[in-house]
């Protein structure tokens, strides 16, 4: 499983983290800020409810990963 974070945004006033967890042809996006997954193509509920329960379980180091992108680097070098 292939774990990419999004650096930290803004949205409608709000600082919120986005966490795509891949596998094969499996896709799903978790918002940190309240621990639920907004999108899934392919993995079942059981594997949902797995992804949810490890966004909440590691929520500093996926906090420290996303302070740590330079937006600007990823960019460029992207």
């Amino acid at each position: 499983m292939n774990m990419s974070v999004s650096s930290i945004v803004s949205k409608d006033g709000k600082r919120e983290i986005y966490v795509l967890f891949t596998e094969g042809s499996c896709s799903a996006e978790g918002r940190l800020s309240d621990y639920k997954m907004i999108s899934n193509k392919g993995f079942t509920k059981e594997e949902m409810d797995i992804l949810e329960a490890y966004m909440r379980r590691e929520t500093e180091r996926i906090l420290q990963m996303a302070k740590n992108i330079n937006v600007m680097d990823a960019f460029l070098n992207g």
